[in-house]
């Protein structure tokens, strides 16, 4: 039986939240299993398996959004990678910015992969598609 993956969305938009669940749902091939939350302090919290979050697998994967209430993605992305524990987790930045100051921002806080959002959802579809065929199908993953 083919291995089921753990991707944690870090997402603050109801609606981009829905249309990530929905593009990688149309992924065949990879048994993906999503798990949303909605700022970087719930972030933090499932990834430390904190409070309502002590039961969560470990992620394989993170999706992380750069511009959310509360704790912003590049406080997440610096955390993560400053932490023994889950600096071995890829991030994706996943977000709607293009500003070559967040790209470098995210690499300089060693993000794997800086993503822009497609504005459309045929293309949005084909960037999840890409994403999860290259994260869960070509590369070899750090065991959790």
């Amino acid at each position: 039986m083919a291995r089921s993956f753990d991707i944690l969305l870090v997402e603050d938009s109801p609606s981009d939240a829905a249309l990530t669940r929905e593009a990688l749902r149309m992924v065949q091939d990879v048994d993906l299993r999503l798990h949303i939350v909605s700022d970087g302090v719930e972030a933090m919290a499932f990834l430390h398996k904190e409070g309502v979050f002590e039961s969560v697998p470990r992620p394989d994967l993170v999706l992380l959004d750069l511009n959310m209430p509360r704790k912003d993605g590049r406080e997440v992305l610096g955390e993560m990678k400053h932490d023994r524990s889950l600096r071995s987790i890829p991030v994706v930045v996943l977000t709607s910015s293009a500003a070559e100051v967040d790209i470098r921002q995210a690499y300089d806080l060693h993000a794997n992969c800086y993503v822009a959002k497609p504005t459309d959802f045929a293309r949005f579809r084909e960037v999840m598609r890409c994403v999860a065929s290259f994260w869960f199908q070509l590369v070899r993953l750090p065991p959790k």
